[in-house]
């Protein structure tokens, strides 16, 4: 009998342990590991971040906050991007080329980068890598809405060396 309180006990306990670390990692905040470059030279692959979720409720997001998102286009993937533009603002940005349009035809039928002028919707913002050659971002599927935001990073806690330093 007295196996079996010490049993219920124990299995209480490790219930609410296991609710309270959900909640928080849930609703407050959690660790994102960092994969790809596209962040470079701010973040590495292999960075760990702590990231929060509470202040979406009393601030809104910047210019210049990196965010966790889920990507507009593999729902089941996140991205790790900087929010450079929010809803109302003017972005001026250089459409990237296809890689086949890039490669196709003589040097002289290259396409040539072309600026354009975008506008960020309400309940929008505009996201970028600040590795511009290597990042997947709102100059491809454009501006992507504030809900699919995840979470705000906070600082770097991995590599130690890094630990935080300004993001």
């Amino acid at each position: 009998m007295k196996i079996l309180s010490r049993l219920g006990r124990l299995m209480r306990y490790t219930v609410a342990y296991a609710a309270i670390t959900h909640c928080t990692f849930e609703y407050i905040g959690d660790f994102v590991l960092c994969k790809g470059p596209s962040m470079e030279p701010t973040l590495h692959s292999d960075n760990v971040l702590i990231t929060e979720r509470l202040s979406k409720h009393w601030r809104s997001y910047q210019p210049g906050d990196i965010v966790i998102a889920i990507s507009p286009i593999n729902a089941d993937q996140f991205i790790c991007k900087r929010i450079v533009a929010v809803s109302g603002a003017q972005v001026l940005t250089q459409k990237p080329i296809p890689l086949e349009a890039e490669y196709s035809g003589s040097s002289d039928n290259k396409k040539k980068p072309v600026m354009v002028k975008e506008y960020v919707p309400r309940g929008y913002v505009w996201i970028e890598g600040d590795n511009k050659g290597n990042s997947s971002d709102s100059r491809y599927y454009g501006p992507i809405p504030v809900g699919l935001i995840r979470s705000r990073v906070l600082c770097r806690i991995w590599p130690i060396s890094e630990a935080m330093t300004s993001l």
